[in-house]
Formats: structure tokens, C-alpha cells, sequence
């Protein structure tokens, strides 16, 4: 009887690990401050060299209009996280150069990391964090077995030695020194991250904080660009390549491993690129960082699963990187939390082409003083108290022909549906900072959108990260 009870346990622990060997990896790539045509599988731009970003749109999918729920660093990643609306939970602004005591992403939601490893995955995160830098808000506080990075929205390339605070790199919760560039650091950590992990089921979120300012690169990165003139394109240009590198270094790791077939891995910006700042491109979009046009909001956006995601599709039908937890959810057999509205939805069908409709009929964002809708192909847009503005984005995404006033049906719409979202959202749990005057802003943001000098340099400084 003994010896049935040992071969049935055996057994029993057999069928786990085949289980546990069969659940794909999930790996997030997000770019900081990446423009929506800074990749050169976006086709725009020529002056580009992002072959290992590139490949994961050639044997996946390209999604040519995908979206984060907010044109800032920590609440888009807050959305991310617990793919919903941030505003749901009082998250709407990044916290200014000098957090506030209260902020962090609120402990009572649910990460994309707990869920995957309640799933019985291994979780890790290398990079910027930006969701709270007091204990408990830590992300090994949050779901995440391990975490190697920084705190805070910003931080220096090179020099990096052992301090405290948001200044601090990070392993788990202690200090180190960095002596390479934070970019190749953060793909080494990548790598060593799956290299210990292999041969379980792991989730690794790697956000780099690349190609958010300081502009800083080795000469090494720099000496790929030396035909461009404009410093600040430069400098974005070779940030951006060694992010490519490290993303080249870690698809080898899992292709090492024979872990490709069996990882689902997603890339994307975490906003907009702010051009005036840092030389990024948002090409043929209209806007920047810290605005509700496309150019803040919309971003490259990538996935790949071999053998499960049908290679070199090009996706038109709107998405948002709220989508990352039911997709990753989905993948994984994690559970999503039943106890709460959850906004994204799961991308498997649309990938693998189960379904051509719409995952989202209508997306949402609130960045007071600003805030805009879209259902459908129609855009409804207001900064401030200036007038509302109304867009058919299938014709026009530049967002250059303002429909209000032919379409007032179409305005009152949008307008409604926005209202009843609204009414369900937090009041944010702190204030944008540095303060500003909302009409003054509204027109510096308008100016921008619309091209003005005095435009661009504002919207380059209002918004810290």
C-alpha cells in the first residue's frame, strides 16, 4: 500500500512539473519615451537601425493602432499592471521630481504579477518602477520575486554607484553599484534572469527607462549615428540602439534555451515621445508626452508567440496596453480578478486570428485638464475649457481637421459616453505636479499640437517623469 502511495505521488509530481514545463514565459519589453515611428518596422522613418525590435513584429504581430491609457510614465504603467483604467483608482499623474508620501499604486490592486504567480510563475522585474518608493509599494512588495533597477521616473546612464533613495539602483531592496551603462545593465540582468529560470514558467517585466532624458550613450552607440546632425536625434537614436541590442540579447537567451516557441512576448512605449525634449519622432502623428493627441498616446506596439501567433501580420484594430494583463492571464491560465472592472481585454483571438472584430469600441483618457474618447474611428478632444474637437482618425490622423462643428450629433455623443465613464472614476489621490494654470496650459498645448514654438517648449517641461 506504501509503495502505491509513493508511485501515485511520483506520478502526481511528474504530471505537475510537464504542466508547469508547458505553461509559456511572458516576457513585457516597454521603451520609455519612445516616439510612435522611433522602430523601423513602423515604416516611417529611415534613419533607424532597430533590427531586434523589428524582428518581434516579423514573427508576430504589429499593431498599428495601439494605445496606453495615459500620455505619462507611472500612470500608463500603473495600467499596465493591473490592466485598468488608472483613474479607477485615483492614479491620473505622475508624482512630480519629489513624491508625495501617499504615492503608489494603490494596495488594494491586483498586479499582473501576482496573478501570474498565484499561477504558480516566477516573476521578476528589471528596470524603472515608478509605481511608489515607500516599503510596501516596493515590486517585491507587489507580486515580483525579484527586482533589479530604480525606484523613481528618472535616472542617470552612466556613473551609477551605490546611493539611497530614488537615486539608488536596486537589487530586491538593497543598494549596488552599476559600473556599465544601465542600459546593457538591464539587458545583462535580462539575460541572467532567464538563464536561472529557464526551466520554469517565469513573467519577467523589462522596462527600460531608455530613451527617457538624460540623454546619455556610450561613444560606441553614439559612432552608429555620426550622419545625424541634430544632437538630441542622436542621442535618441543611439539610446535606442543599445536598448535593441539588449533586446537582441535576450530573444538569443531564450532561443538558447529552445524557450521562443513557448514565450509570448509583447513591446511597447510606455507614452509617446516627448520631441521637443529628446529628439524622439511621432511621425504622422500630431502631438507629444503629456497630451491626448495620437502623438502622446499612441505608440508602437509588438507581440510575438511563435508556432501559436501566425508571423508578419499587421493588425489595424485598436489596442491598449491595458490588454496585457487578460492577454498574459489568458496565456498562462492565471485567473483575472473577478472582484473588480477589469478594462483590457485578451488579444489571443485577434492574434491568431479567431476573430477580426474590435477587442475595444470605445477607449478612454483623462489627464485633467484635458481629456478625449474615441469610438470607432471618431475622436472627440478637449484641453482644458478650450473648445472640443472631433476627429474621423480613418482619414485623418494628424488630427489636422477639426469635424465639431459639422458633426454635432457626433459631439454630443461622445460627449455623453465620455460623462458616464467619468462618473465612475477616483478623484486623484494627488496632484499634478508643478502646478499650472489651466487656461495658460490648454493654449501652450494647443500650440503644440498645432506646431507653435512657444508650444513645443512647453509641452517638453510640464510634465515631469
Amino acid at each position: 500500500m506504501r509503495s502505491f502511495l509513493v508511485i501515485v505521488l511520483v506520478l502526481m509530481l511528474v504530471a505537475q512539473l510537464a504542466d508547469a514545463a508547458t505553461k509559456p514565459n511572458v516576457l513585457i519589453i516597454v521603451a520609455d519615451d519612445l516616439g510612435y515611428a522611433d522602430i523601423g518596422c513602423q515604416g516611417v522613418l529611415k534613419d533607424l537601425k532597430t533590427p531586434n525590435i523589428d524582428s518581434i513584429a516579423t514573427n508576430g504581430v504589429r499593431f498599428t493602432n495601439g494605445y496606453v491609457s495615459c500620455p505619462v510614465c507611472s500612470p500608463s504603467r500603473a495600467g499596465l499592471l493591473t490592466g485598468r483604467y488608472q483613474e479607477r483608482f485615483g492614479h491620473e499623474f505622475n508624482p512630480g521630481g519629489n513624491p508625495p508620501e501617499l504615492f503608489g499604486l494603490a494596495l488594494d490592486q491586483v498586479t499582473i504579477a501576482d496573478a501570474l504567480r498565484k499561477a504558480g510563475y516566477t516573476t521578476g522585474i528589471v528596470g524603472k518602477w515608478h509605481e511608489g518608493n515607500r516599503d510596501g509599494f516596493w515590486p517585491t512588495d507587489r507580486g515580483f520575486d525579484s527586482f533589479f533597477g530604480f525606484l523613481g521616473g528618472a535616472h542617470t546612464y552612466t556613473n551609477n554607484a551605490e546611493l539611497h533613495g530614488l537615486k539608488s539602483i536596486m537589487r530586491d531592496k538593497s543598494p549596488v553599484s552599476v559600473p556599465e551603462y544601465l542600459t546593457d545593465a538591464f539587458s545583462r540582468e535580462a539575460v541572467d534572469f532567464i538563464e536561472k529560470n529557464h526551466e520554469k514558467s517565469f513573467f519577467l517585466y523589462l522596462p527600460y527607462n531608455a530613451i527617457h532624458t538624460p540623454q546619455e550613450a556610450p561613444q560606441k552607440y553614439q559612432e552608429r549615428f555620426s550622419e545625424i546632425s541634430d544632437k538630441h536625434r542622436r542621442m535618441a537614436l543611439a539610446m535606442l540602439s543599445a536598448e535593441d541590442d539588449g533586446v537582441g540579447r535576450v530573444l538569443d537567451k531564450l532561443r538558447e534555451h529552445h524557450l521562443e516557441e513557448n514565450t509570448l512576448i509583447v513591446f511597447h512605449s510606455d507614452n509617446g515621445g516627448p520631441t521637443p525634449a529628446n529628439g524622439s519622432r511621432n511621425d504622422p502623428l500630431s502631438g507629444y508626452k503629456g497630451q491626448v493627441w495620437e502623438g502622446g498616446i499612441r505608440i508602437p506596439f509588438l507581440a510575438q508567440w511563435k508556432g501559436k501567433i501566425p508571423a508578419g501580420q499587421v493588425i489595424d484594430q485598436p489596442v491598449i496596453q491595458l490588454d496585457d494583463f487578460a492577454t498574459a492571464c489568458a496565456a498562462s491560465g492565471a485567473q483575472m480578478p473577478k472582484d473588480r472592472v477589469m478594462d483590457g481585454v485578451n488579444l489571443l483571438p485577434l492574434m491568431m486570428g479567431e476573430t477580426k472584430d474590435r477587442p475595444h469600441q470605445i477607449l478612454y483618457w483623462r489627464f485633467s485638464p484635458q481629456w478625449a474618447i474615441r469610438d470607432g474611428d471618431w475622436k472627440l478632444v478637449q484641453f482644458g475649457k478650450t473648445p472640443m474637437q472631433l476627429f474621423d482618425l480613418s482619414k485623418d490622423v494628424g488630427e489636422k481637421r477639426d469635424l465639431a462643428s459639422s458633426q454635432p450629433e457626433v459631439v454630443k455623443k461622445l460627449r455623453a459616453e465620455f460623462e458616464e465613464w467619468d462618473a465612475q472614476l477616483m478623484k486623484p489621490r494627488w496632484k499634478n505636479k508643478p502646478k499650472f494654470d489651466e487656461d495658460a496650459e490648454g493654449d501652450a498645448r494647443q500650440e503644440a499640437h498645432r506646431g507653435g514654438k512657444r508650444g513645443r517648449r512647453r509641452a517638453a517641461t510640464t510634465e515631469p517623469a
